[in-house]
């Protein structure tokens, strides 16, 4: 007999690629893979290892679970299209989850999640005990107060900067399945990427070729 409620939740926010499977709230099996690209390549081949081993067919799902960012352009925008065309395909609803708040949850008292923007710049936003307390923003690092309790991942390079900081208390994909459980059965809107701040993306040098 097939469990209740099946949430696959899956991430290429960052430099990896990430899957969760959850079963009635629990997770039955999480892979995550370091790589600086390839993710589009890698997600499916990946969700359907973590299917198979554990005999769940993808018409099993109840629902799918992406993080939407802020981070990489390129692989938030991976993610949130395969969970749109998952969606449609199976006619199973997509949830999206920001990456700052699966940080933040499971977090205790007051805390901050602080997540490297490059350009000298950071997103943030506030919890108490794991719930927001406001939205995401972006500030310049020099406008930071850096005594804060922070919540950061340990490779971010303004790691050294918070003397009060610590990792999430909960993986990336288990938390972004964590936290669309409680959203099944409502109206969300179809996942759409999370950007604070525009792509920054270099112009192509050559210049285009005039046709006559």
């Amino acid at each position: 007999m097939l469990p209740r409620q099946l949430i696959l939740a899956f991430d290429t926010s960052a430099a990896h690629c990430a899957v969760a499977l959850f079963a009635d709230g629990k997770c039955l099996e999480e892979r995550a893979e370091p790589m600086n690209k390839g993710q589009a390549e890698r997600l499916f081949p990946m969700c359907e290892e973590v299917l198979e081993n554990a005999s769940i067919k993808w018409q099993n799902l109840d629902a799918l679970a992406v993080c939407v960012g802020p981070g990489n352009f390129t692989g938030v925008r991976v993610a949130v299209s395969a969970a749109r065309g998952l969606a449609l395909s199976l006619k199973k609803p997509a949830i999206g989850i920001s990456k700052l708040e699966a940080m933040g949850l499971g977090s205790k008292g007051k805390s901050t999640v602080v997540m490297d923007a490059r350009r000298h710049r950071v997103y943030m936003q506030n919890f108490q005990d794991g719930n927001a307390t406001d939205t995401p923003v972006l500030v310049e690092l020099d406008n930071v107060n850096t005594s804060i309790t922070a919540i950061m991942t340990a490779d971010d390079t303004n790691w050294e900067l918070f003397p009060n900081r610590y990792t999430p208390q909960i993986t990336l994909s288990c938390a972004v399945a964590t936290l669309a459980i409680n959203k099944i059965g409502n109206h969300n809107p179809s996942p759409a990427p999370l950007y604070l701040q525009e792509p920054n993306a270099d112009l192509p040098r050559e210049q285009p070729v005039v046709i006559l």
